[in-house]
């Protein structure tokens, strides 16, 4: 019988045109029989800190005020040995050359999904994917996405790839967790300053890790797994 998991999916400046350099897309897992217990305590954590149990968890919400209350979420995060991480980051998406390399950014965005996923992903296990609602496109995107992941793990059967699903972050607490971790992964790659508490936040998940957040951990890192992409280089000088 197939282990059954469960990933929450997440992405920051991953748009081709934002005016951001750096894109980052993310996913929090674990056992899809644990969720429940995992939620229940985040909500806890919420309430401790004066928060109603439906309060969204977003990198863009860290401030001086919140600074206890994001930290605590950091340490359980890697308290709890159910949670795991993987972020990938594209440095500067001003060095892409789609046109050269015969693509488009939909299908640079998929081969990112593709990198980001396949440490993840066990041919003996089952996968629940859940990604936050983003435009009106992303059903299509979706639908993409499942199609290229089934067929590059020849999941003609459907039993690794279970399903790949849209969502409302505010509803599910671990993609909240996703979204937190993103945004630190690119407020420290996109070379930001400003924000004292995101900073601090930045600096926790760096001593709990062990790791820089610049460079790239071992591949089989399961707790906070960081791949920094590195593209090939074509004769122009522009990469992909």
């Amino acid at each position: 019988m197939r282990t059954e998991y469960n990933i929450y999916c997440d992405e920051s400046c991953h748009l081709e045109n934002d005016q951001s350099k750096a894109m980052v897309l993310g996913a929090v897992w674990c056992l899809k029989d644990v969720k429940y217990e995992v939620f229940e305590r985040i909500r806890e954590i919420k309430v401790k800190y004066g928060f109603k149990p439906d309060f969204e968890i977003k990198w863009n919400k860290v401030s001086k005020a919140r600074n206890d209350f994001y930290l605590e979420l950091i340490n359980y995060f890697f308290d709890d040995d159910d949670l795991h991480f993987r972020g990938l980051v594209v440095p500067d998406k001003t060095l892409l050359n789609h046109r050269f390399f015969n693509q488009d950014h939909n299908t640079f965005y998929y081969k990112m999904y593709l990198d980001l996923l396949k440490v993840i992903l066990a041919p003996h296990n089952g996968y629940n994917i859940y990604i936050d609602i983003k435009d009106t496109k992303g059903q299509e995107k979706v639908l993409e996405l499942q199609n290229v992941l089934r067929n590059n793990h020849y999941d003609y059967q459907n039993q690794i790839i279970r399903k790949i699903q849209q969502v409302h972050s505010h509803e599910i607490e671990l993609l909240q967790i996703t979204d937190l971790l993103c945004g630190a992964l690119s407020y420290l790659h996109r070379g930001l300053k400003g924000n004292e508490a995101k900073l601090h936040l930045i600096d926790r998940i760096r001593y709990r890790s062990g790791y820089s957040l610049l460079k790239s951990t071992l591949y089989r890192e399961e707790k906070m797994n960081v791949f920094i992409w590195k593209a090939k280089e074509s004769n122009n000088g522009r990469l992909y």
